[in-house]
Parts: C-alpha cells; structure tokens; sequence
C-alpha cells in the first residue's frame, strides 16, 4: 500500500486527487508543517527537502508534487494523454510550466505579502505581478480547450486544480472574473466526486491551524538563523 505524506496545503492537494481518482490503496501519514513535523529526521530520509507531499510506494520513494502525479500517471497508466511526441511534449511543459512557475510565484506572493517581517515593495511588486503573469498563461491556454491537454482530463488539470483555492486569495477576489475559463475548469473539476473525498482529508485529521510565530518559525526557517 502506498504511504501518502500529507498536509492540506496546494501540492498534497494534486496528490490526494490523482489517488481518489485512481482508486489506488493509500495511507496517509500525516505531516503538521505548521508544528515542524517535516523537519523530524525520519521524515528528511523521505523527503531530504522538508517539504510535503511524499510518498513510499514499496522499493520507490518519490517527493515533488509533480515528480509524484507522473510516477503514479505512469504506473496506472491514466490522466495521461496519447503516448506520442507531441502529446507528451504537451505534458510535460504543462505539467512542469505549473510546478515551476505557478506554485513557487504563488507561493513567494503569499510570503511577501502576509509573512515577511517588513514589507519589501519591489518583491511584493515582482511576485504579484509574476503571479497574475502566470495564471494568465493558464487562462489563454484553456480558450478553447476543455482540458489543458485539449480533449483529456491529466494530471496538469490535477496540478491546476491543487493551486486554485489560493489563486482568489493571492489574486483578488475578482480573478474568476478575469479568468473564466480556469474558473469554468475548476468549477468542473470541483464537481467530481473524487473532490468531496479529497476535502474529506482535512476532516480526519487535526492540523495546526494558527499562523503563529511558531508556524513561521517552522515554515520560514531562515528568520530563525538570520535572528540566531
């Protein structure tokens, strides 16, 4: 059975769809980032990067969000499209354009913004606009397309799907507004059933919710040395 180290956070959350989907047999091992767990030394010999998710599918142990959904596309062999050059030139942009652009920029969005000690103007600036840039890449995209890929649900929408619930809070409150054809695949993906179990995930387990100094301190550890 496949361990599934799991926090409700974005890129767990494209995991956690991929496994519903698939009906694959999964554990999940719960990792409270906000109470410093990723940091414990069992979890750095799955994960050397502190980071969820992860996974230990017997002998194969895999960390990155998108590292993880084209292992698992790959040994179901679903969510992915024609095996062909082109298809899978596709794929691969796609899948790796979000993990390496829509989630760090996210992600550094949220940090300046919310968590930095002193607000920088030139990177809440950079961030927020990269941000925008980039989901408006994925709003183009999906003009005319129903899928990422075109006519097939992949693990791409997965990924998409697993940073849509921050993009209204990183964006605005008008970007479904701005961005209606990732709003109109969002909204689909939301309807399917594999979802409601997902959201089922926080429900079974506790998680640290506060944004404390104790989260931050956990979450950003670099204040910690700098402060040392």
């Amino acid at each position: 059975m496949i361990k599934f180290y799991y926090h409700p956070s974005p890129n767990p959350a494209k995991v956690a769809l991929f496994l519903e989907e698939s009906g694959l047999e999964y554990e999940v091992v719960p990792v409270d980032t906000r109470k410093g767990e990723q940091h414990s030394p069992d979890f750095r010999k799955i994960n050397p990067n502190a980071k969820t998710p992860a996974i230990v599918d017997g002998e194969a142990t895999v960390f990155d969000s998108s590292a993880i959904l084209l292992y698992l596309a790959e040994k179901t062999k679903r969510f992915l499209p024609e095996n062909t050059p082109k298809a899978r030139g596709e794929l691969l942009s796609w899948l790796f354009f979000v993990s390496s652009g829509v989630g760090p920029y996210s992600g550094q969005s949220f940090h300046f913004n919310v968590a930095a000690p002193e607000k920088i103007e030139y990177a809440i600036n950079r961030y927020n606009f990269e941000t925008h840039r980039h989901w408006k890449i994925l709003d183009d995209r999906l003009a005319g397309r129903k899928y990422v890929l075109g006519d097939v649900y992949s693990i791409v929408d997965m990924s998409v799907w697993g940073w849509s619930s921050a993009a209204p809070y990183l964006l605005g409150a008008e970007t479904w507004s701005k961005m209606a054809n990732v709003k109109r695949l969002v909204d689909e993906i939301n309807l399917r059933p594999a979802v409601a179990r997902v959201n089922k995930l926080k429900e079974k387990h506790a998680f640290k919710q506060e944004f404390d100094d104790e989260a931050k301190r956990h979450l950003f550890p670099h204040q910690t040395r700098k402060a040392g």
